[in-house]
This record gives C-alpha cells, sequence and structure tokens, in this order.
C-alpha cells in the first residue's frame, strides 16, 4: 500500500517520497484561466492549506524550475494542455506561513515575525548584488536579514521585497501567505490585540494594496477578519469561506476522490464507515469529507477514530463558550442530540463585537469545522441558515472540546456521569443521573415530540462512547428492530441494548420501562450481539413521561 502523507504539508516531499496522493492542480488551471488580485480561503484546521499553498509555490516558482517541473507530471494540470504548463517555473514567488507567530507579548511577536521575514528574504538574496537596487535598499535587505530592522521597515518589509524583485526580473511578484490570522487570534488571547491588528493592518495593506509589484497573492486562514481594514480597501478581493465563494474542493476530500482512494487501496468495504464518520462538510453548497481523518484512517488499518481531536487549540471558542447565555447552552446540547438548529452567523469575525455579538459563537463553530450549513438563505455577508453536527468524529470531538468546556464552568451537567452508569450496569446512578440531565437541560417543548426525541438524545448522548464502541440505531435483530445499541470494540468489554417507551402519565412509568425489557427478551433482540461473540449485555428498558424516566434493567 501506498504511504499516507500523514502531517506532510510540502508538496515536493509529498510527490517525491512515494505518497498516495489526491489530484488537487485543477486549482492552477482555476488560477491561470483567471483569478482577483487577492485571494483569501478560510477553512478549518488540518484541511490542506499549507499544503495548497505549498503545490502553488512550486508550480510557479522560478527557482528551480527545471526541477520542480516534475513534480507535476501525470497531474491534472499536466494534462491541461502546454498553454498551463508554460506557466509553470515562470514567476518570482514571496511564500511564507505565520502559524507559528504566536507569542505572550507583542514584542516576542515581532520577534517571531523577525524570522519569517528572514526566511522570506533568503530565496532572494543574489539581489543583494542586482544593479536595480540602490545601497540603502540593499542596506534594508541586510537588516531583515540580520533581524535588525525597525518595527516601521517590518511593516513595509513584504512591499519592499516585493519591489525589489520587479525591478530585478522584471517581472511582479506572485505571494503567498499561510495562516494569515495566527499572530491576530494570538494577540487577542493575550491581551495585546490593539497593537497587533495596526501592525498587521499596515503589513498586509502595504502588500496586497495598489501594489504594482503584485502580480497576485493568494492567502488562507481559519478566520475572516472583519471591521479591522485589513481587507476593506481592497477592490479586487475574493473570499472563498466555508459559507460561499469559489474553490470549494480545492481543500477537503470530494466523495469522488474518497471513492478512488477507497478502490485504489482495495477497502471498497469500508466507504459507508468512512462516510458516517468523516463525511457531511458543505462548502458552498460542495459535500466535503474532512482530509486530514481520512488519510489517518486509512494509515491506521481502517480504524475508525476521532483523529480531528486535539489536532490544535481554539482560545476565542473557549472564551466564547464562557460567555455563552442560557439559550445557546440549550442550543449546543441539542446539536448533540442529533437536531439542528436555526441561527444567524456572519461570514467573518468582529472582535471588538465578539461578547456582543450572538452570531460568533456559531460563526466560530462554523468556520473552525465543528459544525456544517445544511442549505439555507444567505444575504450579503450575513446568513440565515440551519446548522448541525457533520459527522460521527465531530459529534465526538464536539462532546469532548465544547461540551467539555461548559461542564468545566460549572453551567451544565456532566452527560458522562450518566454515560459512566450505563457502561457498568449501573441502574440505579444511570436512572438519576439521566433524570438530572433531562430536567436541567431539555425542554418541555423538546419532549412533546414524544418517542422520536427521546430515541434522538439517547443517540446523541452515546457520542460521547464512539472511540470504544459502534453504535448502532433501528438495526435489524432477532425478529425485529432494536432501537439502540452499543457493540463494544472490545469483546470483553460488556455491549449495550436499550429499548425506548414513552408512558402517558408518570404512573405509568414503571411498568412501560418493564415492556421495553420484556420486548428485546422476546424479540431476540440479543441475536445481533451474538453473531460478534459479545457474551455480556446490559439490556435496559427505558421509559419516559416528560421529563421523568424510570430505567428497567436485565
Amino acid at each position: 500500500m501506498k504511504r499516507m502523507p500523514v502531517g506532510i504539508d510540502d508538496f515536493r516531499t509529498l510527490r517525491t517520497n512515494g505518497c498516495y496522493f489526491v489530484d488537487k492542480t485543477a486549482f492552477l488551471q482555476d488560477l491561470i484561466d483567471g483569478h482577483a488580485q487577492v485571494t483569501l480561503i478560510t477553512r478549518p484546521r488540518r484541511f490542506g492549506k499549507t499544503l495548497t499553498l505549498s503545490m502553488l509555490h512550486y508550480f510557479f516558482t522560478n527557482e528551480n524550475a527545471e526541477e520542480n517541473r516534475p513534480l507535476f507530471d501525470g497531474c491534472r494540470i499536466a494534462g491541461a494542455g502546454e498553454a498551463y504548463m508554460a506557466e509553470q517555473g515562470t514567476r518570482p514567488v514571496i511564500f511564507f506561513s505565520l502559524k507559528d507567530v504566536k507569542a505572550r507579548t507583542y514584542e516576542a511577536m515581532l520577534e517571531l515575525l523577525a524570522d519569517v521575514l528572514r526566511e522570506a528574504y533568503r530565496p532572494y538574496v543574489s539581489l543583494l548584488e542586482s544593479e536595480h537596487l540602490i545601497e540603502e535598499e540593499k542596506a534594508s535587505f541586510r537588516q531583515i536579514l540580520g533581524k535588525k530592522a525597525s518595527e516601521a521597515d517590518m511593516q513595509t518589509a513584504v512591499k519592499a521585497l516585493s519591489q525589489y524583485i520587479r525591478r530585478h526580473y522584471q517581472r511582479p511578484a506572485l505571494l503567498l501567505i499561510d495562516e494569515y490570522d495566527a499572530p491576530i487570534q494570538s494577540a487577542w488571547e493575550h491581551g495585546y490585540y490593539d497593537q497587533a491588528i495596526i501592525f498587521f493592518r499596515n503589513f498586509l495593506s502595504a502588500a496586497l494594496k495598489t501594489n504594482p509589484a503584485l502580480d497576485f497573492a493568494v492567502l488562507t486562514g481559519v478566520l475572516r477578519i472583519a471591521k479591522e481594514r485589513i481587507f476593506s480597501a481592497l477592490n479586487n478581493l475574493n473570499v472563498s469561506s466555508v459559507i460561499s465563494g469559489p474553490y470549494a474542493d480545492v481543500m477537503g476530500f470530494t466523495p469522488e476522490e474518497v471513492q478512488r482512494m477507497a478502490n485504489d487501496l482495495g477497502h471498497e468495504d469500508k466507504l459507508d464507515e468512512i462516510r458516517d464518520w468523516y463525511d457531511g462538510y458543505n462548502f458552498s453548497g460542495h459535500e466535503i469529507y474532512n482530509p486530514w481523518s481520512v488519510i489517518n484512517y486509512f494509515n491506521r488499518n481502517c480504524e475508525a477514530a476521532p483523529y480531528w481531536v486535539n489536532t490544535s487549540g481554539n482560545s476565542i471558542l473557549a472564551e466564547l463558550l464562557e460567555h455563552a447565555d442560557e439559550t445557546q447552552e440549550r442550543n449546543l446540547y441539542a446539536l448533540l442530540r442529533m437536531k439542528t438548529i436555526g441561527i444567524q452567523i456572519k461570514d467573518s469575525v468582529i472582535y471588538s463585537d465578539i461578547y456582543r455579538d450572538k452570531a460568533a459563537l456559531y460563526t466560530m463553530l462554523l468556520t473552525t469545522g465543528y459544525l456544517k450549513v445544511v442549505p439555507g438563505v444567505f444575504k450579503g455577508n450575513t446568513a440565515f441558515c440551519t446548522v448541525a453536527i457533520p459527522n460521527e468524529e465531530i459529534r465526538t470531538v464536539y462532546a469532548s472540546e465544547v461540551l467539555d468546556k461548559l461542564q468545566r464552568l460549572g453551567r451544565q451537567p456532566d452527560p458522562a456521569a450518566f454515560m459512566i452508569a450505563l457502561l457498568n450496569g449501573q441502574t440505579e446512578t444511570f436512572s438519576r443521573e439521566l433524570s438530572h440531565y433531562l430536567e436541567t437541560v431539555v425542554s418541555y417543548y423538546d419532549t412533546m415530540n414524544h418517542e422520536s426525541f427521546y430515541h434522538g438524545f439517547m443517540l446523541g448522548m452515546l457520542a460521547l462512547l464512539v472511540p470504544c464502541f459502534q453504535i448502532r440505531s433501528n438495526r435489524e435483530s432477532g425478529y425485529g428492530r432494536f432501537d439502540l445499541a452499543a457493540f463494544p470494540k472490545r469483546k470483553e468489554q460488556a455491549g449495550i441494548l436499550m429499548e425506548f417507551k414513552v408512558a402517558k402519565t408518570e404512573e405509568d412509568l414503571p411498568q412501560e420501562a418493564e415492556s421495553a425489557l420484556r420486548q428485546i427478551e422476546e424479540m431476540d433482540y440479543l441475536a445481533e450481539f451474538r453473531s460478534q461473540s459479545i457474551e455480556t449485555v446490559w439490556k435496559y428498558g427505558i421509559a419516559f413521561c416528560g421529563k421523568k424516566v424510570n430505567i428497567a434493567r436485565g
């Protein structure tokens, strides 16, 4: 089997080390056919932003052009015609990433940025011998290389380098900036946001606005930052976000790409599992799989697990959760119960309004990958839409990352408490904790949907067990269909089988719970467990009435 490119974000490394390759070079064709002066692509973490810009760099750069050309052999761009490949190796490129420019102080941030600028200048050190630069410019160049430039000179460093390049090569530069928003997020977290936003407003505006030495620019990030005038003055800005815009399938895998990958790797039988776990994203109406998780899934011999968990933190999201109101908290728990919620989101983040803006929390959850858009209505940069959790992986991550933050704040009961009791057959504790959870979190309006609500509620709660169990709902077994079951991945663990009833009155709860338990036995729902050689199974007959519950265990 081909090596899976886990953690590889350099295009040359991927292409020269025998790694499995999902061809995204059609993006090059799109840019050659027509592009904005500045393109901003925002996507969640681990969706291939760095690799995409690396691909652009190796294709367009005039440095080592002949050496880079074979990297595109057999790719879609090579098959698109010689006119496209004639663009390969024709441009001077400025390429750097700001993803590691994260610091606790403004001064430390400038130190890290000085390192980035030095590395961006280094490929062009030969310009110090160019007759097209005057001595003062060469002195400024050396200051950047020696990390001795003033703060003001650092703000204009990218613009200056593009001007040096244009004069020397007689061609404007292509600018690629990865994770442009990382230092701004870090500044907001550590309390020097006002200083940082002034710096980066000048830094980016100088390079991007009315700069004849710039051919075009492509930037990536997680968030689009609004009302800080970084992009507001640009007349030719094209934004591709998770909500709208072009290039929807450039980052992440399409269903066709996953199908091809499964066929190539001999795992066609795993497509349903991959779809349940890693599909479900909707970028501008396009169905997209999480590429990081799909790659890790195949690399781990098709073990379904939440690979996206803990790939990085998000301090803004943590802050927003700390300020969530009661309605927002209820919505967050409803999402885990497989419900959709109607919300307003904005295709940008306004830091100064982040606590006052009710849309900020949902915008962050959507742009950082915890939610997907169910087709809705969009108006301008504001969207009124329906959102949901995309897939099983994110249901697990959501439970561990989002809800855990709320629970640590002591604002909601911990669903893990009754899940532990459920796993161990502790009926009394399970019943008490579940009752407390229903009383605290669930609305009476929810329970009016009768058994379908309770079924969805419990299915959502079982997401906490997903890493260790296979969750099945409404599946045939024996002489009928059980409501909900959890099959352990390790045979020494106990399985879980649940059947639900809704009682008309609280007095009827015990007999309805016993009726549900008898149904498990009479319909032989344990047949599927026996077929998997699972010996111990906790059987639960669960009866609900409003926010009240009664549990019988067999």
